[in-house]
């Protein structure tokens, strides 16, 4: 597995309040938010998996679901923000 950081946009879909509640308060703490369910991150696969598996446990699969898309660093570049907002940057100082 690489430390390198990859670029991703997380979005979710959660039928329960309680549980919506829950997955928000763990994406919040690994993601920038940037619409009510919508989520950009720098993460390594590491950092990327711990977060899917916290979430899981959370989710009801047959009801809720998450989605999450990997972006090039071309593709990064080509992402347009049209009114309020701004694509979340590359973290430029990571302590571990």
């Amino acid at each position: 597995m690489t430390n390198e950081r990859t670029f991703y946009l997380l979005t979710y879909d959660i039928a329960d309040p309680k549980r919506l509640a829950k997955v928000a308060k763990v994406m919040e703490a690994h993601c920038e938010r940037v619409q009510d369910s919508v989520f950009e991150a720098y993460l390594n696969e590491n950092e990327l998996n711990r977060l899917l598996k916290k979430v899981s446990k959370l989710m009801e699969m047959k009801k809720d679901s998450l989605r999450v898309y990997m972006l090039c660093g071309a593709c990064r570049g080509k992402i347009r923000c049209i009114g309020i907002g701004k694509v979340t940057q590359p973290p430029e100082l990571v302590i571990l």
